[in-house]
């Protein structure tokens, strides 16, 4: 320790706050552990240090911002994020007084002791997001999400730190401060392009931040500078060790397009169906503070690791997420051919509790033919969904039908008229694939039930016999190539009860 640093240990602050020891120390300044010597309660201490370059003449607008952003974070009122208790300024420095949290961040634990199940992990992104959700709100944008800003209390709790203070750095009158503030592998790629930073930057760090949390590594960092930028701006993470819908959640949030990215109330609605349908406001209860200093337990219980998620209840229905077709349709093209959304291993059941088992069709699958597409009025049929049953037939979707399809995808169509066709990318892809897109469309604006609570969905994919005869067709330049690469996303009711109009929600 310096003698500088030595000093300001043993000093009083704005003649209230007595520093005692260090807490820790990054790029925005170190933290010190304080007691309030007003009201008798030890705080911590965030002594903010200018970045570096920063001319003498642009620091009082560094200050300023900092004190309207640090005001700013100290009205937030969420319990997910650090309360803010003072600012001030103290021979000439400026100190955030703010909540002692005596707990690790998510940083240390995923070092520590690995991974985190997909259970905790939901808990931690509906707070994390509800913090967020009252910041955008109150028009903060944090813009350093990340696990070492992310703290686990013993009782399940996270907290959030530093709101507000990485904005103050980058003001435009600061003419030095074009340098991007915040951790670059936790940065959206539309903040490399132009350092812009909103809510919808936020969100991407967010989901960075859940997949370090359940996949143990950060999903773009590399081991240089150049290296982590390119990931950010050109590859799509895949997750290995969750599934369903807090896979849709995370992989949502990670869309590159900031128009195509999952929004709040589409996360929200995802992580809630993965924790069983609680909404948010049946998170954990406000639990005593550890109090400072005082060691917590020998295993932290972020660290305990447990089975997957339960699979969801019968009968039980996913809150309507409100997934429009573009973020449901830029989820699908970030990855989902390449195996990068959801398990490496297929699971024997679908992940939605109103989906049914995939099935195959073409040649050599269980159903020998299906030939409906979900173009207007065009996409139904008639006959139970049953193995060995053919649909080449369409009625008019206001008529009786015992099937619709809701949504289909012809992959790879643009390469139909090119010499080369893709191989088969195998069936448990393809599932993977599947199941996930269908549920994303099936719980959107888009598909329309109305009373009808007997609705049941599946997917259909191709054979790879079906699939290889498109390839065959397609190298021979046939005008009309046989087989498929179209997946399909179809209903129908449980019960057997025909229907009678359509339930997939059509343009006008």
């Amino acid at each position: 320790m310096t003698h500088q640093e030595d000093a300001v240990r043993n000093r009083i602050v704005a003649g209230r706050y007595q520093l005692l020891d260090e807490l820790g120390r990054g790029g925005m300044g170190i933290v010190w552990r304080a007691e309030d010597r007003v009201i008798g309660r030890q705080v911590a201490i965030k002594e903010l240090r200018l970045p570096e370059g920063i001319p003498p003449e642009e620091r009082g607008v560094f200050e300023e911002r900092v004190l309207r952003e640090a005001r700013t974070a100290g009205r937030l009122n969420d319990p997910a994020v650090v309360t803010v208790y003072d600012v001030v300024s103290d021979e000439g420095m400026t100190m955030i007084v703010m909540e002692l949290i005596a707990a690790p961040t998510l940083s240390q634990v995923v070092q520590g002791q690995g991974p985190l199940p997909p259970h905790q992990v939901v808990s931690m992104g509906r707070q994390l997001l509800a913090a967020l959700n009252t910041a955008h709100q109150a028009g903060v944008v944090h813009r350093d999400v990340k696990p070492s800003n992310i703290m686990l209390l013993p009782d399940g709790r996270v907290k959030l730190t530093d709101f507000g203070i990485a904005q103050a750095a980058e003001d435009p009158r600061l003419t030095t401060s074009g340098t991007l503030i915040g951790s670059m592998a936790y940065m959206a790629p539309e903040r490399i392009r132009d350092s812009a930073a909103t809510p919808g930057s936020d969100l991407w760090a967010l989901g960075a931040t859940l997949f370090f949390a359940v996949e143990g590594r950060a999903p773009f960092e590399r081991p240089t500078t150049a290296s982590t930028l390119h990931a950010i701006m050109t590859e799509v993470p895949f997750l290995t060790r969750c599934q369903g819908p807090l896979a849709s959640a995370i992989s949502g949030l990670l869309v590159g397009n900031p128009e195509g990215r999952l929004g709040p109330r589409q996360v929200g609605g995802l992580l809630d169906t993965a924790a069983g349908g609680t909404g948010p406001q049946g998170g954990p209860g406000p639990t005593p503070h550890l109090p400072a200093g005082q060691p917590g337990p020998s295993t932290h219980p972020f660290g305990q690791h447990s089975g997957p998620l339960a699979p969801a209840r019968p009968g039980w229905s996913w809150k309507r997420t409100g997934i429009s077709l573009l973020a449901a349709g830029m989820v699908f093209a970030a990855g989902l051919l390449t195996d990068r959304w959801l398990l490496t291993e297929r699971e024997p059941t679908p992940p939605h509790p109103a989906m049914d088992a995939p099935m195959s069709y073409g040649r050599d699958g269980e159903i020998p033919v299906f030939d409906l597409t979900a173009d207007e009025g065009s996409s139904c049929s008639t006959g139970e969904l049953r193995a060995g049953q053919q649909y080449g037939e369409a009625v008019e979707c206001d008529t009786p039908h015992d099937v619709e399809v809701f949504t289909s995808w012809n992959l790879f169509s643009s390469y139909e008229r090119e010499p080369a066709f893709p191989a088969y990318p195998g069936e448990d892809t393809l599932v993977r694939m599947a199941v996930g897109a269908c549920g994303l469309y099936f719980d959107s604006e888009l598909v329309d039930l109305g009373e009808r609570q007997d609705i049941r969905f599946r997917a259909l994919v191709p054979t790879r016999e079906s699939w290889e005869e498109k390839v065959r067709s397609v190298a021979n330049e046939d005008l009309t190539p046989a087989g498929t690469s179209r997946v399909y996303c179809v209903l129908y009711s449980e019960s057997g009860e025909r229907l009678t109009e359509p339930a997939r929600v059509r343009e006008d």
